[in-house]
């Protein structure tokens, strides 16, 4: 099974649907599944349209959802102040008259409407699309983020809000597009950066609104995006855009690999390139570590409290505890107690030391360490289970079983600890090879 990948979106210049989806095209999503995904919705009235453009002097890939021409649409195109193509925000039971587009319903006919479309009418139209199952998660889970918030917004059941923005076919096809691409890369994990958001006013069709906009307010404050307001004048985040965001599993790791970037091409100029940059990464393998050790030498207390303070010392999540013999003033012999922790863990490992012995001081001082990356494994043996911790060393793994898995084998057969280490150990090394191969 190919393994997932971990999608970083960097949203210095906002995030809408239409960037997304440019920026998954130039990761590497093709045009053709995306347009095989777009077939299968019951929707006309709409083309697509990829193409390149350059922002700021960066090459960035274009993704555009032209509407049939309707004075209409075009009109509000034209005054939009948005990334996306004319998306209007929120509730409105005063105009109902929306694009006009056709859709198909299960019996086949072409239905024209002026209603806007709820939720409700957009889940029916998703799980009766034939959608991959990928596809159609993702999908209903961006819906139902604008949707819950338009709701919050507007006081209204997310089901029965009325929708400029979830209900315009370009925002169906932007969120179906950015899914069917997602699915196509195959992505397991989105993280993102802080999502950078304008000031002043959007207009819409209440009126002139505040931005951020309500709803993508309503999207950060319940999916803990993070925004930051920069000096731009209008709107650079899109609900649609946040509740793509909103996908995310938090922050990008501190340090990372890039595997590919993408660009996606925003509609507006701004100062600044308005591209979304899209990145496949991979985790940097920790090796380095820093770390804290704590001592202190003890020559009057007892072997029996020097093992329960390691058993407590280790459950309380020591990296490690070990005890050196060594020689105190006047000859005395006593013992080093040495704790190998984290930083965060100081505190709770000094309170068990003086606790648990007779100490009347600890010292302490950082270290670094380098460990090889490791896993632990479950290996079937003919004598039964046995877990194996995997060590990874320039490109070569080596496997060590387990020391309680070993005596629980050693028992159950009756034989003796190291023949049963070894005979363990050969059948571990056995499989491993030949899975290598």
């Amino acid at each position: 099974m190919e393994q997932k990948k971990t999608l970083y979106l960097e949203c210095r210049s906002g995030i809408s649907g239409d960037m997304t989806v440019a920026a998954l095209l130039d990761l590497g999503a093709t045009e053709e599944n995306l347009r095989k995904t777009l077939a299968k919705l019951p929707l006309e009235g709409y083309e697509i349209r990829i193409s390149r453009v350059r922002k700021s002097g960066l090459d960035a890939c274009d993704f555009d959802v032209i509407l049939e021409e309707d004075s209409h649409a075009e009109d509000m195109r034209n005054h939009s102040h948005m990334h996306e193509h004319g998306h209007m925000h929120g509730f409105d039971e005063e105009h109902k008259h929306s694009h006009e587009v056709s859709l198909h319903h299960d019996h086949g006919a072409h239905v024209h409407t002026h209603e806007h479309r709820t939720w409700r009418d957009i889940e029916h139209m998703l799980d009766g699309a034939g959608l991959k199952p990928r596809v159609l998660e993702l999908s209903k889970q961006m819906f139902r983020i604008v949707a819950d918030a338009e709701g919050k917004v507007h006081g209204r059941p997310a089901d029965e809000v009325h929708f400029h923005e979830v209900g315009a076919v370009d925002s169906i096809v932007d969120i179906v597009s950015a899914a069917a691409c997602m699915e196509e890369l195959g992505i397991g994990k989105i993280v993102v950066s802080d999502v950078w958001e304008g000031q002043g006013h959007a207009h819409c069709q209440h009126g002139i609104l505040p931005v951020p906009v309500p709803a993508v307010l309503q999207i950060a404050a319940e999916h803990g995006l993070t925004l930051k307001q920069t000096e731009q004048q209008g709107e650079m985040v899109t609900p649609t855009g946040a509740a793509i965001a909103a996908l995310s599993e938090g922050k990008k790791p501190e340090k990372f690999i890039i595997k590919k970037i993408g660009l996606g091409a925003g509609k507006r100029e701004f100062p600044r390139a308005n591209v979304l940059r899209a990145m496949l990464i991979e985790e940097a393998k920790k090796q380095e570590e820093r770390l804290w050790m704590l001592e202190c030498n003890i020559d009057d207390c007892s072997g029996e409290a020097l093992g329960y303070a390691m058993e407590c010392l280790l459950e309380a999540g020591a990296r490690d505890v070990f005890f050196t013999p060594i020689y105190m003033k006047k000859n005395r012999p006593a013992y080093q107690v040495s704790v190998l922790c984290e930083e965060k863990q100081i505190r709770d490992m000094t309170i068990i030391l003086f606790r648990e012995t007779t100490t009347i001081g600890v010292r302490r001082y950082p270290i670094e360490r380098e460990a090889l990356e490791r896993r632990v494994e479950e290996v079937l043996t003919p004598y039964g289970p046995v877990k194996v911790k995997v060590c990874s060393f320039e490109n070569e793994e080596t496997g060590y079983p387990e020391y309680e898995s070993v005596k629980k084998l050693a028992k159950e057969q009756g034989i003796a600890y190291k023949e049963m280490y070894r005979r363990v150990a050969e059948q571990v090394n056995k499989e491993r090879i030949t899975n290598q191969k």
